[in-house]
Parts: structure tokens; sequence; C-alpha cells
């Protein structure tokens, strides 16, 4: 069941992404001059998109920071930036639902904000609220313990600004920053270089250390791009509860529409640093889903209202993978309840699709029922129809060949006409699988309070006995293609795993 929030939820979970990455203000310690504000950060329809795991959660939120203009707002020339933090999986589905939006418009000569926007949504109701920044000059502009820039940044604000510092070799920084109703001191240290290894590829960066005053985070590390953008790449931080990590998902750089010209000359967007994922073309408008779509099923047996499980499948990016165009596919599934203190089950698998076919090149499993475990990487040539796993085990399928993931979502894109069949090759169990797909006649189901028209489909394998375990499947009867209910048949009876809530689409 879904909870109000209350203020220190807000406060943990806003702060899993905005407030770990608060490595940023604009002072050098000591400097008796304010640091240049460099303008690679700043460029107008750049998208970065995160996934933040915390403690045994994989996938606790998803969070997009975009600039979004350079224009005159509020009658001043200013950039408008924007964050959405969004609770996702597990944590969206059995804790609390967060569904937040940041809108913050900065001077584009100093990089201080004048003026921040926060939509706070929980399950039960939403929050506007607005903040001016009175940033001082003269002399009171520097507070008595700090020499260099003067000013108060917000969270997204300093973002931004932490990436337009040198960050140079030893390098130590002091920034102020306001949110969530308190003020943070805190230093920033350069410490080294790395090469970090992420879903979206391998960057060389910088490593910095930040020491925060009055914040829960320890040992917060974050780890910059080594290049003129400086993209937060990885972000690390202990709590109490355990590791929080913000890892990047993907980039882009989106055109923006024309703007009204402004009294000041506009950005001028640097060239595109090499380690950074080239922007991607958007998916085909032909899909039914879109980058950021979640959705998340509760899992009942038998004719039980009580939920033994929850799996949610999540569109995560589109980007640069593994040295290709891609889409970033991930479901994750675990017992919950009194089925958990029975059976634990924790399931991840990611797939990196082919976005105009959705065919896998990449699958990552990382599987524990019981005392099963599995931790498999395949790779699949859809050229040849070889999958290479990573001890080398090589597996012969057919040219293309989908994975778990991929399939679920090609379900959605066939053409659901009644007499029509449908076949696509499945790896299952390292072996492929014929899987025919036939659309039944339109039908109402009953999903929670509400009853919903619907298209049923009959999932068979080419087995001996291709119903077997009776898998169905409805859909939603529009353009989107939604899967309401799953159902099979197993040992303990008919598994049932209904929509519990509505996807939210990041773009």
């Amino acid at each position: 069941m879904k909870l109000s929030l209350k203020p220190p939820l807000i406060s943990i979970l806003t702060v899993l992404f905005l407030a770990l990455v608060f490595p940023l203000i604009a002072q050098q310690s000591e400097a008796v001059t304010p640091l240049a504000l460099a303008q690679s950060p700043y460029r107008v329809g750049e998208r970065l998109t995160y996934n933040v795991a915390f403690s045994n959660f994989p996938s606790a939120a998803h969070v997009e920071v975009e600039v979004i203009s350079h224009a005159n707002h509020f009658g001043r020339d200013a950039i408008q930036l924007r964050a959405h933090v969004e609770t996702t999986g597990v944590v969206n589905v059995a804790l609390f639902a967060i569904n937040n939006d940041y809108v913050t418009y900065i001077d584009p000569e100093s990089g201080l904000p004048f003026r921040s926007e926060e939509t706070v949504r929980d399950a039960i109701k939403n929050a506007d609220s607005v903040q001016d920044f009175s940033q001082p000059g003269g002399s009171e502009a520097i507070p008595p313990k700090q020499k260099g820039f003067p000013g108060t940044f917000d969270f997204l604000s300093v973002f931004y600004r932490a990436r337009a510092l040198p960050l140079t070799e030893g390098g130590v920084y002091d920034f102020s920053v306001r949110g969530q109703g308190a003020e943070y001191q805190a230093e920033l240290k350069v410490t080294g270089r790395q090469t970090i290894r992420t879903n979206v590829g391998s960057f060389p960066t910088v490593v910095t250390q930040i020491k925060v005053s009055n914040s829960p985070l320890r040992s917060l590390r974050v780890y910059f791009s080594d290049d003129a953008g400086h993209v937060p790449v990885l972000m690390i931080a202990r709590l109490s509860a355990g590791e929080l990590r913000a890892e990047l998902a993907g980039s882009e750089l989106i055109k923006p529409p024309a703007e009204t010209a402004t009294p000041t000359p506009p950005i001028i967007a640097a060239p595109r640093p090499t380690p950074t994922p080239a922007a991607p073309a958007p998916l085909s408008v032909n899909f039914p889903f879109k980058v950021g779509e979640e959705l998340n099923y509760q899992v009942f047996i038998g004719a039980s209202n009580t939920p033994l499980g929850i799996v949610s499948f999540q569109v995560k990016g589109r980007s640069r993978y593994f040295e290709r165009d891609g889409l970033f596919l991930s479901v994750m599934a675990q017992t919950t309840g009194a089925a958990s203190r029975i059976f634990v089950a924790r399931d991840q698998i990611d797939s990196y699709v082919d976005p105009k076919s959705l065919l896998p090149y990449r699958t990552s499993m990382n599987i524990s029922e019981g005392q099963r475990r599995l931790n498999q990487i395949l790779t699949t040539n859809q050229d040849t129809g070889a999958v290479t796993s990573d001890n080398g085990t090589r597996i012969e399928v057919p040219v293309g060949t989908h994975d778990y993931v991929s399939f679920f979502y090609v379900l959605r894109t066939i053409n659901a006409v009644v007499g029509k069949k449908s076949v696509v090759s499945v790896l299952v169990e390292n072996k492929p699988k014929t899987i025919y797909i036939d659309p039944l006649p339109r039908e109402s189901i009953q999903l929670g309070p509400r009853r919903v028209q619907a298209i049923p489909l009959r999932i068979t394998t080419d087995d001996q006995e291709p119903d077997k375990y009776q898998f169905r499947m409805w859909l939603t009867d529009d353009h989107q293609r939604l899967p309401l209910r799953l159902t099979c048949v197993t040992k303990l009876g008919q598994l049932r795993a209904d929509l519990a809530i509505l996807p939210t689409t990041s773009q």
C-alpha cells in the first residue's frame, strides 16, 4: 500500500540523486578571485539520465537532468535547468512513490540561481513551491569562512556549476548549497584519475571526494568524465541503511526549439567530448513505449489477493552501449512479504537491444532463487545466429532470436488480429524455443477496482505439450498496448501478475 511521504522520506529520496551530486560549487579554497565559469556543461538540449541503486535495490530511482533553454525568463537573461526524480522498481511499488520535478533559473555569467521551482508528488497529493534566491553583492557576497566565488546554490544549479570547475589535480573547492530546508557547507577535493566502467561504456574520469556538513551522506565520491564536459559518470555514497549509487544510463543532445533573442550572446556549445555517448536518435513512433516507461506488477497465486512477489519492467535509456547504438531494457523480480520468508527469490535481467528491431545483442542475468544462483552475460550476433556466454560457451540460434526481456516488449508490437498467428524465437535456459502468439477475441477483465477492455494473447511453444503452462497476456486495446495481466499454470497453481501502477514516461 502506498503511503503519503513524510518530510524525512522526502529528504532521503530526493537526495538520492540531487544531494548526492552537490560536489560542486564554485569556489576554490583560499582563492582570491572567482573561478571562471566554463561554458561546456551548459549546452542547451543536453539531457543526462541516471539509474540510482540503494542498498539491496538495484533500481531505486530514475533521474534526468537537462538544460532546457537560454532565453529571457522573468525579465532577465537566464539559463533554465530541469531535473526529474522518480522512484522505481520495488521502492516505487512496495514502499513509496516519488515523481518530482525541479526547475531552476540561473545567471549565465555566474551560474548562480535566482529562482527555483519544485513540484513534489506522492501517492496522495501534489505540492508546488517556489524559492527566490537573493544573491548578495559587494563585500557581503563573501561569507566569513569563504574566500573566492560568492553566492548560494540549490541542488540543481550546483550540479552544473561543479562540472564547470577546472577540477585540477589536488584542487580543493568549497561551496554552499541550500536545499531540503537546510544549508550545507561542503568541500570537494580532486584525488586522482581512474577509468570507470558503466553500462554505457568505459570512461577516463577525474576522481573527487566530498565532505558535507550536516548530511547523512558519508564517503561521498563523484567520478567526472575527464574532458571539457565533466559529466558525472558515477556517484557513490554511504548512508546508515546502505550504499547509494547513481550511474550514468544515457546521454543525448536534443535540438531546442527556436527561442527569443536575449541581450547577451548565447552559450557556445563545446565540441562533444569523446567519452560522452553520442546523441541518439529518438525511438520509432511506431513503438508503443518510450524511454523512461516503467511497468510494475504484483504477483498472486490462485485466487488469493495477497501479493507474493513484485516484477518491474523498465525502458531505461537510449544511447551507445558497448560500442553500438542500443536501447536499454530491464526487468527485476523478487518475492515479498510472507512468501519471501518461505522462498527468497531476486532476479535481475538487463537487455541491450537494437533500437529498430528490438533484437538483443547483450543480455546480463543475475538470478537468485532459493539455492539457485546464475550470473551470466550473453552476447548475441544476430547476423550469424550465435550466442556466446561469458564463459565461452557458444549456442547456435535462429537469426532473430530474442531474450526474455526483449520478448516482453516485442509482444506489444505484434499485429493483434484474431486468427493471425505470430512466431518468435526466444532463448530459454540457453536453448532456442519457437513461441507462437495467437490473439484472441477482445474481452473485459477486472483489474483492481476497474474493468478494462483488453486483447488476450495465447502464448504456446513448439514442445509436445504446446500449451502445458497456459501462458496468457492481456494488452490494452489502444496504441500503448500495455500488458495488464500475465498468467501461467505451475505446480503451485495459477500465477497471476497484474499491473499495479500506471506507468510514467520521462520523455
